[in-house]
């Protein structure tokens, strides 16, 4: 009997060791992320239910009811609601609904879950709100409206957005969604809008940073198709590119949420925004802020744009035309635009002072996509400042394109502000990079008539000529300060000249160059009115950008020694590769001591290539100024 005692006690001791061991209830040590991952999941985030879904299904002894039959299982959790006080049950109800909708395509379950989502955030204006601002299920509440408004609104194929008002199946009643402005189409500036897409089916190359402005509603991607007939267009209108992706952002206001799950009748107005027209929104007596996906729509406004055609091609030659760039050829379309080369990415806001972006040679707007980013998506800076931008073809003498520069600004403000009311037009803030810094300057300068005494010895009023022909001319060779430019910042601009403009294959590519036919043909006139040949006297050719970028070029010697006028604040940023003494350094293309003048506020130094506008730290920097400029530091 020993050794099957002995057995016996050792299968009992081997028992008692292992239930020392494996207790039915206990811990281990785990990696923290792992346990961090498991406790944030979502069905938004992997796929499955949050924790807090499964402890309600749990507590309901419903969790593998709702693996075999989850239609019935969301019924019988609908049955259950206690809408004045369960939020438990509504969060699990909305995320439950989406985790459905996702597996069915049934536009009613994502709907269902953006009402379950509204009736948990706003319980109504005599109710206290559901969920506390440190409750992890807020923000995921949020994002379970705003995803299952874009998904219960998708079109069959679930390209677009549908916005039509119209009926919709629930599980549980239905939706009756009317418009909340009726009489008018969805619109913005006076376009109408069209083909919504939703931002966050939308994945964004080539830019460092995506931002969101988190809030409650559908960010969408709108399309622009013509001016809503009889609608007031807003000012400057005209001067938005037809190709603009516009971000807007739809909210579906429902009426009394709670009520309408006991009835199973929900009535919802669909609102429609954009961040020029509203950032937040009234909803039981409080503001609430509303979302907006802002990096994806002005992606999509770049994606496959004719910018970046016209960055080599504008450079060469003047037969694509900006116009043609930003507004398309067709003439019916042309006449109604501008053609000077100055253009908005949204409506013009009066009270904010305009930032001018002016781009380099070989270069185009596009090249300011990181620091347009980075900008709009500040509060500080878009509350105070609206982004405009100019286009030139780089190639022509850098006075024709000055000309061209000063005349859209006129123009401009001329337009939005016909009556002088706007205070803000007048603290303009003109930036340029490289070439572009020159024509910047070119704003705010008093050049009397230096720059047309390289030319000729003759008086410029002596000179017959046509109305058109000497306006051309006259543009491109007299400058004085524009009373509303009030800072300027440089970027890599080569004052005294890029030495890369001096190299034998660079003007090689400067000889291949066509020059617009206005400015050959008042050059040609000026020679033709002077047959002694006094006028345009130390010109063999016509220059272009390359001869006045070169070193040494008389124009660019009396432009560095202008200088800028009086009330006109300056700020130079410089790129430099390496870390060598200043004085021997570039960026490749721009030496520092071509880029550095004196009598600037203040001159930054970023280790960067030349393309510097799109370094953070160039951003910064340039962040950093206007914020001064607004008077924020």
């Amino acid at each position: 009997m020993a050794a099957p005692l002995r057995r016996a006690s050792s299968v009992a001791l081997v028992a008692s060791a292992l239930l020392a061991c494996a207790t039915p209830v206990g811990v281990r040590r785990g990696d923290p992320e792992v346990v961090h991952r498991e406790l944030t999941a979502s069905v938004l985030s992997v796929g499955r239910p949050s924790t807090p879904t499964l402890q309600v299904l749990e507590r309901e002894n419903l969790r593998a009811r709702f693996d075999e039959d989850p239609d019935a299982t969301l019924a019988e959790l609908h049955r259950r609601l206690d809408v004045e006080h369960d939020r438990g049950r509504l969060f699990a109800l909305a995320e439950l609904s989406f985790l459905r909708g996702e597996q069915t395509g049934d536009r009613g379950r994502y709907l269902a879950c953006a009402i379950y989502a509204w009736a948990l955030l706003f319980p109504g204006a005599d109710r206290p709100v559901a969920l506390d601002s440190s409750d992890p299920r807020l923000r995921l509440t949020y994002d379970l409206y705003n995803r299952g408004l874009t998904a219960g609104l998708a079109t069959d194929d679930r390209v677009h957005v549908d916005l039509s008002p119209r009926s919709i199946a629930l599980p549980f009643g239905s939706l009756a969604l009317a418009l909340a402005a009726p009489a008018e189409p969805h619109q913005w500036a006076g376009y109408r809008i069209d083909d919504f897409v939703a931002a966050a089916d939308l994945r964004v190359r080539g830019l460092r940073n995506r931002y969101r402005r988190p809030g409650i509603g559908a960010p969408l991607v709108a399309a622009l198709h013509g001016l809503v007939e009889g609608a007031p267009a807003s000012t400057g209108h005209f001067r938005i590119p037809p190709r603009t992706k516009v971000p807007v952002t739809a909210l579906v206001r429902i009426a009394d949420a709670r009520a309408a799950l006991v009835t199973g009748r929900v009535d919802a107005a669909l609102e429609l925004y954009s961040q020029d027209t509203a950032l937040d929104v009234e909803i039981a007596g409080r503001r609430v802020p509303l979302e907006f996906e802002t990096t994806s729509a002005f992606a999509y406004t770049l994606e496959g744009a004719k910018l970046w055609d016209f960055e080599l091609a504008g450079f060469f030659s003047n037969a694509l035309r900006p116009v043609e760039v930003l507004f398309g050829s067709d003439p019916m379309i042309a006449r109604t635009r501008t053609g000077d080369g100055l253009f908005l990415l949204h409506p013009y806001h009066p009270g904010r002072i305009p930032i001018v972006l002016v781009h380099g040679t070989a270069s185009s707007p596009a090249r300011w996509a990181e620091l347009i980013n980075e900008l709009e998506n500040d509060r500080r800076i878009w509350d105070r400042y609206q982004i405009w931008l100019f286009i030139y073809n780089t190639g022509n003498p850098v006075g024709y394109s000055g000309g061209l520069l000063r005349h859209a600004l006129r123009n401009t403000v001329a337009e939005l502000d016909p009556n002088g009311q706007d205070p803000a037009l007048h603290e303009m803030v003109v930036i340029g990079h490289s070439q572009g810094g020159l024509l910047a300057k070119l704003t705010a300068v008093s050049s009397g008539d230096r720059f047309w005494r390289l030319a000729s010895d003759r008086d410029f009023d002596s000179i017959r000529l046509s109305p058109e022909d000497r306006e051309t001319l006259a543009n491109s060779v007299f400058f004085e300060p524009l009373p509303f430019v009030k800072r300027l910042v440089f970027i890599a601009t080569p004052h005294h000249g890029s030495y890369l403009a001096s190299f034998s294959v660079v003007r090689l590519m400067g000889g291949i160059i066509t020059l617009p036919t206005t400015l050959l043909r008042a050059s040609i006139d000026a020679l033709i009115a002077d047959p002694l040949g006094h006028a345009m006297r130390s010109q063999r050719r016509l220059p272009t950008a390359i001869d006045d970028l070169t070193p040494g070029n008389p124009f660019l010697e009396v432009l560095a020694s202008l200088p800028i006028a009086p009330g006109v604040a300056a700020n130079s940023i410089i790129a430099v590769r390496g870390d060598g003494p200043l004085e021997h350094a570039s960026d490749g293309v721009v030496r520092y001591e071509s880029a550095h003048i004196e009598g600037v506020e203040s001159e930054k130094v970023v280790h960067s290539g030349h393309s510097t506008q799109e370094y953070p730290d160039t951003i910064e920097e340039v962040r950093r100024i206007l914020l001064e400029h607004a008077g924020e530091q």
